[in-house]
Order: structure tokens, then sequence, then C-alpha cells
């Protein structure tokens, strides 16, 4: 049985300025605490088909596939490669212009976890909730990276430098 999370942050920049940095699909590591590298897998940079091999901190990797794109808005990515407990996993990241300088960035994952019954409860109860924190520091560390060129590193930034950013 598939599980859904979804996050949503609006932010104090404009939506272009995210999408820029969202679609320079080899650079996550610069806004997500957690990801050590992100190369591309392929001949593909971005859009439809593009790959990336997401390293972690703790040496754990997984891959990720663009498979639904729209230009200047958002896009869909498969997971693969990886030793999670999940059968499957697709995850999205969006940005929509809410004004000319305000933006809202959205994140959501549907997955299945392995092991029936029980795996389905351990999704709903620990790993839903897990992710929408993960969602929430990521998009927080999208908007400081695209607002300051700062790459996000080991920590986040103190709440008084976030401050500003989100609405």
């Amino acid at each position: 049985m598939t599980l859904h999370t979804e996050q949503t942050l609006k932010v104090n920049l404009p939506a272009e300025k995210i999408w820029h940095i969202l679609d320079d699909y080899s650079r996550l590591e610069n806004f997500a605490l957690t990801i050590k590298s992100s190369p591309i897998v392929g001949d593909i940079q971005t859009g439809l088909g593009a790959k990336r091999l997401c390293t972690f901190n703790d040496g754990s990797s997984l891959v990720e596939e663009i498979i639904e794109y729209t230009p200047g808005e958002g896009y869909t990515m498969a997971l693969s490669e990886h030793a999670m407990p999940l059968k499957s996993m697709q995850s999205q990241m969006r940005v929509k212009a809410i004004d000319a300088q305000t933006s809202e960035i959205f994140m959501s994952a549907d997955f299945v976890v392995k092991g029936g019954p029980l795996g389905w409860v351990m999704g709903a109860l620990l790993m839903r909730p897990m992710m929408k924190g993960v969602f929430k520091k990521l998009m927080t560390g999208l908007a400081y990276y695209c607002e300051t060129g700062n790459v996000i590193e080991g920590k986040m930034p103190s709440k008084q430098a976030l401050s500003h950013l989100t609405i």
C-alpha cells in the first residue's frame, strides 16, 4: 500500500531564482545537509531522463531519475539502487510563484515500504514524519543557498539567519 507525505515552504525569493538552482540537477549537495555528492550519471544533465547518484554523508547512496519534467516548475523523480526498506519511491520537487518576490516550494513522496502490513505501519508511523522533517530542512537549505550562495555544510544555519527567508 502506497504512503504519501508532502511539505510546502513559502519563501521570500522569486520562483525563477529557485528554479535555476533546482534545474542544476547535479548540485543537490549544495543545499541538502545529508548529501555528500550528487553527480550526474549518464549523458543527460537535466530534464527528462537525467539521473544523479546521491551519496549520503554516511556512505550510503541512491539514484534519482527524472521521470516527469516541467521546465520552470518542477520534476518527479524515481528512486532506485538503494538499501532502504522500500519497494518503490517517487518524489516531487516543485516551485510556484506567489508574486514577483515570493514563492512556494513543494516536495512530496509516494512510497511503498517492504514488509507487508508491519512495513506499512513502520512507514506510516516512522518514515512519513521523518521524511517531512527532511523535506523541510532540504527546502530551507535550498532557500538559504538561493539567497546567499553559501553551501549548507554540516548543520543548518541559525534560525536568525533563516528568519527573513520564510513567510
